[in-house]
């Protein structure tokens, strides 16, 4: 069949398209930013990416007609914009639009359990997402997950950083909130089996795992796999924001998305059964075995997508990467450092295997001062790392840079500056005729921008000098 799957850059997306793919299908990828979405599909065959934006309707004629099926991944977890539902009701709405003027038989849309009496402003809008795609056109096929557990999934990797850095945890009351967590695996076996499937049309599934759990349960069992001794005191005093602010310190998320989740949390996330385990012979797997699966994806370093490579997980780089890939050259400082190199092929083995686990080469006190510093004025610190110890792509999260543009082949990398800047950064590694060239690019916005440089510039000759000397080095 001809596949439609929005999101493909996305947590879902990416882990969906190859199951597809390996069935067969051809499958066609609107996507925002085609630059981005080119590094991860580059040597897949059968799947066309069209550069197409749901929320401008024009945008759509480039896609084709001949659809079959078409999932619906499409989410918004920042709460940046106050009247994102808006956003999120005007994309679907243009999806439906375009949807009843093509062939599309069946819809397939991936929402959030929402049975509670008092949604969260996200489930609210996930639910009216729903309302908006249904359509006499085409049938709908809804499939309603609480908590998704996988290797990089924002709620695997929060509860981790919880259970990994605290031996004692007095956390907010939110953590005794009900939920049913399903695994990664799972939810991408609804997905995939429902396709065609005509027994699910016009249909909507609410789907978790066989156990209902509380938060500090989660975390507890969590900590049993790592085998960890933890504690948990639960506190009723901590407000929404405190709660916010707690996540946004000790995990890795960002503040905007720290504020979604805990919204989220206090709401209780229990599934309506029904007979759709049966219908797609599903049986899904429990918690403890969800845990134990991602951390094998982990040792593995097979770790597919990272909603850390999500631009929720900053917010600084909105949509498109290629914006950035020009580095502005007038009222510009640069730190340009040169060095002649012995082993090409070692030398970009490092390059690409910076930040992370494996650190900066040089000064890396100095540089986890500096993540430090931008996290306790709200940026992304060092917190993030990166998804893979030796492969990067474009899009991808490296620490508080963002990867603008990889090709090995030519010998090129190049970073953007997601820290909180009074200006903007940009960080390139260049290998041309036996030389390595590191470039260090700022843009300053007005007199706080020229003052920082300055008083940067001495940290920088130390850091600099030594990083590319490390690299350098054969």
């Amino acid at each position: 069949m001809k596949i439609l799957v929005t999101g493909a850059t996305g947590y879902i997306g990416k882990r969906l398209i190859p199951l597809l793919l390996n069935d067969g299908h051809t499958i066609v990828c609107p996507v925002r930013d085609k630059i981005r979405a080119e590094n991860y599909y580059k040597n897949q065959d059968n799947i066309t990416l069209i550069e197409a934006d749901f929320l401008k309707n024009t945008s759509l004629e480039a896609i084709p007609k001949d659809i079959d099926v078409a999932y619906y991944l499409i989410h918004s977890m920042s709460n940046s914009a106050k009247e994102f539902h808006i956003l999120e009701e005007k994309c679907a709405l243009n999806f439906k639009k375009f949807a009843e003027k093509s062939a599309i038989e069946q819809v397939i849309y991936l929402s959030g359990i929402t049975n509670d009496t008092k949604l969260s402003k996200h489930l609210l809008s996930r639910k009216n997402v729903e309302n908006t795609l249904q359509s006499n056109q085409y049938a709908l096929t809804t499939f309603k997950a609480g908590i998704i557990v996988g290797s990089g999934s924002s709620s695997f990797e929060i509860i981790r950083d919880l259970v990994e850095k605290l031996p004692v945890m007095i956390a907010p009351k939110w953590l005794n909130t009900k939920t049913q967590p399903l695994s990664i695996r799972d939810v991408l076996s609804f997905l995939h089996k429902a396709l065609a499937k005509k027994e699910v049309y016009n249909n909507s599934y609410d789907i978790f795992g066989p156990e209902i759990l509380t938060y500090k349960t989660m975390l507890l069992q969590f900590a049993k796999v790592r085998k960890l001794k933890r504690s948990i005191i639960t506190v009723p005093v901590m407000t929404p924001k405190l709660s916010s602010y707690w996540l946004y310190f000790v995990t890795s998320t960002s503040y905007k998305l720290a504020s979604s989740l805990v919204n989220s949390m206090g709401v209780e996330v229990i599934g309506k059964k029904s007979a759709i385990n049966a219908i797609l012979d599903v049986n899904p797997m429990s918690y403890k075995k969800a845990v134990q699966l991602a951390f094998k994806k982990i040792e593995q370093n097979s770790i597919i997508s990272s909603w850390k490579d999500s631009y929720i997980s900053s917010g600084k780089l909105k949509r498109y990467v290629h914006e950035f890939i020009n580095v502005p050259e007038f009222g510009c400082f640069k730190d340009i450092k040169t060095r002649t190199i012995s082993n090409h092929n070692k030398t970009i083995t490092k390059i690409w295997a910076i930040g992370g686990e494996t650190g900066w080469y040089y000064g890396t006190l100095l540089w986890k001062l500096r993540g430090f510093i931008d996290q306790f004025f709200g940026g992304t610190g060092l917190r993030r790392g990166r998804r893979h110890p030796s492969e990067l792509n474009v899009g991808d999260a490296l620490d508080f840079w963002r990867v603008i543009y990889a090709d090995k082949e030519k010998g090129k990398l190049l970073l953007y500056a997601e820290m909180i800047l009074p200006g903007e950064a940009w960080l390139e590694f260049k290998i041309k005729d036996n030389t390595l060239h590191q470039t260090a690019t700022f843009r300053p916005h007005g007199i706080a921008g020229r003052l920082y440089w300055y008083a940067v510039v001495p940290f920088h000759w130390f850091i600099f000098n030594g990083m590319i000397q490390k690299i350098a080095k054969s």
